[in-house]
């Protein structure tokens, strides 16, 4: 059965098949949430990232794409690495648009193309770019339910989608969305794996 999962705690240790990394355009690391996974992952995945850069990303990862390496020496098999954008309330309904990208572009890559059954990703864009959190994790749990209920993605047998969330707020406020959007209780946070 598939399942959006929401846990309080540091997306590095997550045993799962993909980790989604909130990364920047260059992919050469950075801080929050990038700077995690390339600390954690070890450099391997910046050799990796500097490979892409070279062959196919010589201006940085557009916002909204989504691009796969190796996990380094996370406990994971592979980094979906998306941009998200920058919050500017001016440009709403773009930048919402482009936000929505990391999700399907980053879930559908790791399920169609990775083969992944659990995939964890962070609240991207909610940190140092701005995005409230509140409407942040009504893009996000929107858009991955959206795409869990699309063909192929659907005939994918117990599929996990984490949600690791730093801190009780976020916490919170995506158990709160994920229950107004009707995807059930948050429930309790299980454990990685």
């Amino acid at each position: 059965m598939t399942q959006i999962t929401l846990i309080k705690g540091d997306i590095t240790k997550q045993r799962v098949d993909v980790v989604i990394n909130a990364a920047n355009s260059s992919l050469l690391g950075g801080g929050g949430v990038d700077g995690a996974i390339h600390r954690a992952g070890g450099p391997e995945i910046l050799a990796e990232c500097r490979r892409l850069r070279a062959s196919h990303y010589g201006k940085g990862l557009p916002t909204g794409r989504a691009v796969a390496t190796t996990a380094g020496l996370l406990p994971a098999g592979h980094v979906v690495h998306t941009v998200g954008p920058v919050y500017r309330a001016e440009r709403y309904e773009q930048q919402a648009q482009l936000l929505a990208s990391c999700y399907r572009e980053s879930l559908r890559l790791a399920v169609l193309e990775l083969g992944a059954r659990s995939v964890a990703f962070p609240a991207v864009s909610t940190g140092v770019y701005g995005w409230p959190m509140e409407d942040g994790a009504r893009i996000a749990l929107s858009t991955v339910a959206e795409v869990l209920a699309e063909d192929p993605v659907k005939a994918v047998a117990d599929l996990e989608v984490r949600f690791v969330l730093f801190g009780a707020e976020a916490y919170e406020i995506f158990a709160r969305v994920r229950e107004e959007l009707g995807l059930g209780p948050a429930g309790g946070e299980p454990a990685g794996r």
